[in-house]
């Protein structure tokens, strides 16, 4: 890509990247490489041949923290981490190289910022509120802990009360200050995570119940990282994933919404907020995380490779925004235009997961913050007394995410044996899918409440059976998407059941294989293959295998996503505009991901179709040369045996 078509980030992107003084990161891939240390991330990599500037920056160290490597190198200890090996500092860039080379630190990453990015929405997600406290009633998060990771909370609002269980915010802290400092009161001098909790759990109380959140029962964890301006960095964030994984167990929490988001610099592999969400994940802990509003650039123009950190980890279930266009029914739904399309900057995975609405969201303010006193137009009365305007309407994916992070609560409430794995497997699966929407805008499709509890509900009870893969919202029928994004596969056909190995925790979405302790083949471990369920006994499967399954659309059409005219948000696309995924190395290369999907290219790249854990003639699960399913041998082939575990 010339560099006259860079792209034009938005205002805040912008300041992003000027407070890094980062011109173009992807041109400097191979300059004076041999003169970085390994221990330093890409970001400061470049910084440390420069003469001027200071950095804030997370050292990491091989035993515990030491801070006088960090005074060795002229630099200022700030403040250790709480869970970590590591320490806060700030240092100038011409004494980087001298602070990686010091013997006690691991690694050094820049603390990048972190940055802020509803009376129709329940019911176009076909989601409708309880009318009663009667058996059978829709599931209301009940007892469900939510961790949301944002600006903090305004626990005072009449709508975070509940008559019979009191409060709902059940804990807060603080991560922008030291350890011990600031208040413990709740807080939100910037409003943001007001706004997010009314959405995960807000009675509706002021409005008559009309702008009531989806999980109105969840019990809400508020753990502060951005400042009144709604600024932050990714330490604190990482402090406050680890305080919800330390905490998993007494405050009883199983899902995490992160409405905020950093610029992508370095693999998720690498990047530690990424990682930190790993560890909650790992936890069993469901993280939802906003995509990023950066879906076009200044001039209104789509561009890709937008979606943020840590959003862009395949662990974590990525959000974008679709608009509802200020009415229920869900035909003239939309992605919303500022909404991040995938795929992720330098790890390329098709992202995001699922949409939800996320324009013109209404949810709580608080009086004193600095959203309720910039925004006076966006403020909204209730319809009982109050002193100020209890509401504000906002949009962006730092809306959507809370909408599904609640759905996720009612899952959970529904089968609470869920893991990660099988909530984004549930939500994907029932999703709807719009075929004017390209698969890196919408993800599997928009979320459907609705559909999701009712598979969860077979999650549970598969016995009970699943019935008819669509649901009746609005007045309208709504199709399942029937299919995931399985990292950059689309696996079509079939149905997902409770005891598949993809839903295992050490299983990362995306991948081919359980980890090598997994499987015992004749004594010795190895990995095993991924599979999502499969169509014996009574499980029911909707209609015969459709043909080819063809990764990323029938046509091809819509499929080449690095154009010479595509705008990217992080980096360039290479000049030569290379399909991402041809050249793609190891298990994967007899698919294409990115580009055409041609007849003969199937989902893991076998001659014939095996959907779902379906046997088709003497094709077994995911086409191994082997044909055997879980200890079942055919013919002259060899048995493979599950661990005694299994």
């Amino acid at each position: 890509m010339a560099a006259t078509r860079r792209p034009h980030l938005r205002t805040l992107a912008l300041l992003f990247l000027a407070v890094f003084g980062i011109s173009s990161l992807a041109s400097a891939q191979g300059r004076d490489a041999d003169r970085v240390p390994a221990k330093l991330d890409r970001v400061l990599g470049l910084r440390a041949q420069q003469l001027w500037g200071r950095s804030r920056v997370i050292v990491e160290f091989h035993g515990s923290p030491d801070v006088r490597a960090v005074t060795a190198a002229h630099g200022v200890a700030s403040r250790k981490m709480r869970w970590q090996a590591a320490h806060v500092a700030e240092i100038n860039n011409a004494d980087l190289l001298t602070l990686a080379r010091d013997p006690r630190v691991k690694r050094v990453v820049a603390d990048r910022p972190a940055f802020a990015m509803l009376e129709r929405t329940a019911g176009s997600i076909g989601y409708q509120f309880p009318a009663g406290t009667t058996a059978g009633t829709p599931e209301t998060g009940n007892g469900v802990g939510i961790a949301f990771i944002d600006s903090g909370v305004d626990a005072s609002h009449e709508d975070l009360w509940h008559s019979s269980a009191g409060q709902r915010v059940l804990l807060f802290r603080d991560f922008t200050v030291p350890q011990g400092q600031g208040s413990a009161t709740p807080h939100d001098g910037y409003g943001h995570g007001t706004h997010v909790a009314g959405i995960l759990a807000g009675n509706g109380y002021l409005s008559a119940g009309k702008r009531r959140g989806i999980a109105r029962k969840a019990n809400l964890i508020a753990l502060k990282v951005l400042d009144d301006e709604g600024l932050g960095y990714i330490s604190s964030v990482i402090d406050a994933f680890d305080y919800a994984v330390a905490n998993k167990g007494a405050l009883g929490i199983r899902v995490i919404n992160i409405s905020i988001g950093a610029g992508v610099y370095e693999s998720y592999e690498t990047d530690p907020l990424t990682q930190a969400a790993k560890r909650a994940v790992d936890a069993g802990i469901v993280v939802v995380a906003s995509a990023g509003n950066l879906g076009y650039d200044a001039s209104h123009q789509s561009q890709y490779g937008g979606i943020t950190a840590p959003a862009n980890a395949p662990w974590v279930l990525a959000v974008g925004a679709s608009s509802h266009h200020g009415t229920t029914p869900r035909g003239d739904d939309t992605v919303a235009a500022f909404s991040s399309r995938g795929p992720t900057w330098l790890d390329f995975v098709a992202k995001p997961d699922i949409v939800a609405p996320g324009v013109g969201i209404e949810s709580l303010t608080d009086p004193t913050s600095t959203l309720f006193a910039s925004l006076p137009n966006q403020l909204l009365d209730g319809l009982l007394p109050s002193p100020y305007k209890p509401y504000m309407s906002l949009s962006g994916t730092s809306m959507a995410a809370p909408v599904v992070t609640a759905t996720v609560a009612l899952l959970i409430e529904a089968s609470p044996s869920l893991t990660p794995n099988a909530v984004k497997a549930i939500l994907q699966y029932t999703a709807q899918t719009h075929a004017g929407d390209q698969v890196l805008a919408q993800g599997a499709g928009y979320l459907n409440t609705k559909g999701a509890l009712r598979l969860a509900r077979f999650f549970k009870r598969p016995q009970n059976g699943l019935g008819l893969p669509f649901d009746t919202i609005a007045g309208q029928s709504i199709p399942w998407a029937r299919h995931l994004i399985w990292g950059n596969y689309r696996v079509s056909g079939g149905v997902p059941l409770p005891g598949s190995n993809a839903w295992a925790t050490n299983v990362v979405w995306g991948e081919m294989r359980t980890p090598d302790d997994s499987l015992v083949v004749w004594g010795a471990a190895k990995p095993d293959n991924v599979v999502w369920g499969e169509s014996t006994g009574g499980n029911v499967v909707w209609g015969e295998l459709r043909g080819n399954n063809v990764v990323w659309g029938e046509s091809g059409v819509e499929n080449q996503v690095w154009g010479a005219a595509i705008n990217v948000v992080w980096g360039e696309a290479h000049a030569d505009n290379v399909v991402w995924g041809e050249a793609c190395g190891g298990i994967n290369c007899a698919n294409v991901v990115w580009g055409e999907g041609l007849p003969d290219n199937v989902v893991w790249g076998e001659a014939i179709n095996v959907v779902w854990g379906e046997r088709q003639g003497d094709n077994v699960v995911w086409g191994e040369a082997i044909n055997v399913v879980w200890g079942e041998g055919l013919a002259d082939q060899q048995v493979v045996w599950p661990a005694a575990a299994k």
